[in-house]
């Protein structure tokens, strides 16, 4: 997981992010930060890995009294060879 340098609210999530981890980064920039993140996956491992760690996020949002959301849409990113490639963006919110 890599926080974005350009946006301090988008998070960047790999097949290989724990899931743990990248809940507890969510969960910090929500209570800590005061930000609700955006989270981007690109891959069908990297979206499991995402799926998991806003669930985990969520039951520890809860223990405080908030009840996590997402939006998941796509969006059309650069690659590094200039190729645009389809990511999924989940947009987190408060219920």
């Amino acid at each position: 997981m890599v926080m974005s340098t350009a946006d301090d609210n988008l998070m960047k999530v790999s097949a290989t992010s724990p899931p743990q981890l990248v809940a507890n980064s969510i969960f910090k920039a929500i209570f800590d930060n005061q930000s609700m993140p955006t989270i981007r996956a690109i891959g069908a491992g990297a979206v499991a890995q995402t799926c998991k760690s806003i669930a985990i996020a969520r039951g520890m949002a809860a223990v405080r009294g908030m009840d996590l959301g997402c939006n998941i849409g796509f969006d059309t990113i650069m690659g590094d060879s200039g190729k645009e490639i389809s990511a999924q963006t989940f947009h987190l919110f408060a219920r």
